[in-house]
């Protein structure tokens, strides 16, 4: 008799056990339930990458900086300089008149005239 009742009472235990795992299981496989855990771990991704992202950005940042006070330093540069407005005023002239074109040419840019 007491096994009987021991082995009744294992089976119902298990029985409870099983459906216990299956319903959570079910409500798992639910649409709703995998939307929200597809994006969580989207949203959890998203932010590794940009964590990432943003260290390696500052990483480089960093090592820029580091690299141009090197060059500065090897070429004996520490500041730079400004120009005066007068002497600015003077290279954007000495730019200008210098033009990049031939003005009395019979060579027409006129693309139009070939057709």
């Amino acid at each position: 008799m007491f096994r009987r009742t021991f082995w009744f009472t294992t089976g119902v235990a298990a029985g409870v056990w099983a459906t216990t795992k299956v319903n959570r299981k079910l409500k798992q496989l639910t649409p709703e339930s995998l939307a929200a855990t597809a994006a969580n771990k989207a949203l959890e991704t998203g932010q590794r990458l940009k964590d990432r992202a943003v260290g390696f950005a500052l990483d480089v940042r960093d090592n820029m900086a580091q690299r141009e006070a090197e060059l500065e330093e090897a070429l004996g540069i520490h500041d730079s300089p400004e120009l005066s407005a007068a002497r600015r005023y003077a290279a954007i002239e000495n730019n200008r008149s210098n033009p990049k074109y031939i003005e009395n040419t019979t060579y027409s840019y006129n693309r139009n005239e070939d057709h």
